[in-house]
């Protein structure tokens, strides 16, 4: 018998094949669907990390509502992944679909603001306490943006970045640190000079290595999330921020703060939760309800540097920003989800369901005595295959077991509970029910019992 992370991993396998035949079985307008799909979709799919799910072929989603969704071959589901944050509140919240099918019949784009557009800028700067604002259609555009607004707001070239940190597709992020070094990620596809030029990596938590990044005077800006999200959950140690913050003021670097993930702590994310004070504060796919779109803040301080960089640069392009950007639509969307959906009462209710939730994982855990731990960022749960929280994301990244991952995600799928196809990510929304909750706790309680060593 074969033990893995406390577990039988013949019977896991055994469970595996089980399941995969249990959704093959019943799944026959989605298996039809990934075949056509097969004949014009480079990969069978739209975009190929769609194939990243467990399943032996594509599910194909018929409808989405509140924290539910509806395969083509009528099943339900509970939708613990939310599209990954994208609908952290939910699917097709009421007010968002209100605010868009007005806006439609007023027009959609124009490369013109809308009245909604000072609103949402007042909004944000009263949730997150930076006063300016600009948008995108994506948090990975806004964080691209942001990196070229501090290089040209501070005449440095370098961005620094931590180990294991999710940004989106902009190229500067992907570097890792491998046995200490820092090393181009082997994956970035079509990568052709080396972003190790312009990018420092560090481990998150490593106050030290922090500042010996920033003392050569070279970094424009830290980039961070305020805590590990997509590499498994790591959360800051007491204290870090408060002198990470220090440090990188103190060498003349600029903090941008990432919060698409960790918008889940509160209306004002991490960053109002925990007295964060960045220069620079990105949101993007979780503040419009599901509509493509993103924003970004700047201190008072910056925003005149940036703004004097832009008046002193010579005319033509500035490379930052796209035609589509705040286009009345995704601003309708945006006002609409902060004004309605992003509130205290949704957050409330949501923190409540996520401590259930962590509590009875961590039930299951201890009854079976495995040695994994549940982390919690906000309405954001993960369990992780030690015994004791990653501190960095070097090892967030020795602990995850796509395989393993894949054979629970499968058997909580094909029981109609969803969560995120890497990691072991669990969102819940405002709709999502103390029933949902105590489903998925009681589907992952059976897993266990099957498999357990």
């Amino acid at each position: 018998m074969t033990h893995r992370h406390g577990l039988n991993w013949d019977k896991a396998q055994a469970v595996l094949q089980r399941e995969r035949s249990a959704f093959a079985a019943k799944m026959p307008r989605s298996r039809d669907l990934s075949a056509q799909a097969g004949q014009h979709l480079l990969f069978g799919v739209p975009m190929h990390w769609m194939n990243d799910w467990s399943t032996p072929f594509s599910l194909y989603v018929e409808a989405a509502k509140g924290a539910r969704f509806r395969d083509v071959d009528g099943h339900e589901y509970v939708d613990f992944c939310l599209g990954d944050t994208g609908a952290m509140f939910g699917h097709a919240p009421e007010p968002v679909g209100r605010a868009l099918a007005a806006q439609a019949q007023k027009g959609f784009t124009t490369m013109l603001p809308s009245e909604d557009a000072p609103w949402v800028a007042s909004e944000l700067a009263r949730r997150f306490g930076l006063p300016y604002w600009q948008f995108a259609m994506t948090a990975s555009d806004a964080n691209r943006f942001v990196i070229r607004w501090a290089r040209a707001a501070t005449g440095r070239s370098k961005v620094l970045i931590f180990n294991g940190c999710y940004h989106g597709t902009v190229d500067d992020v992907f570097v890792d640190l491998i046995d200490g070094a820092p090393v181009q990620r082997d994956s970035l596809l079509g990568q052709v000079y080396d972003l190790k030029q312009y990018t420092k990596v560090v481990e998150f938590n490593d106050l030290a290595a922090l500042e010996a990044a920033l003392q050569d005077g070279d970094v424009a800006c830290v980039l961070a999330e305020p805590a590990l999200t997509n590499i498994g959950m790591v959360l800051p140690d007491p204290g870090y921020w408060e002198a990470a913050q220090a440090l990188i003021r103190r060498h003349g670097s600029q903090l941008a703060i990432d919060e698409t993930h960790t918008i889940s702590t509160g209306v004002g994310g991490y960053t109002r939760a925990f007295g964060l004070q960045p220069d620079i504060f990105v949101i993007g796919k979780p503040i419009g309800g599901g509509v493509p779109c993103a924003a970004y803040g700047f201190s008072a301080e910056l925003a005149q540097r940036v703004q004097a960089a832009k008046r002193s640069a010579p005319p033509g392009h500035s490379g930052i920003g796209t035609t589509l950007t705040a286009n009345m639509l995704s601003m309708a969307a945006m006002r609409a989800n902060l004004a309605e959906v992003m509130t205290e009462a949704a957050y409330a209710h949501m923190f409540q369901l996520a401590e259930r939730l962590a509590s009875g994982l961590r039930e299951v855990i201890a009854r079976y005595q495995l040695p994994w731990c549940v982390t919690q960022v906000g309405a954001r749960t993960e369990f992780q295959f030690c015994t004791t929280p990653p501190r960095n994301g070097s090892e967030a990244a020795q602990i995850l077991d796509s395989e393993l991952e894949q054979i629970i995600h499968l058997y909580l799928l094909n029981r109609g509970q969803l969560i995120t196809p890497f990691h072991n990510m669990i969102l819940v929304c405002p709709d999502t029910t103390a029933t949902d909750v105590y489903k998925l706790i009681s589907c992952f309680a059976d897993f266990v019992a099957e498999t357990v060593a």
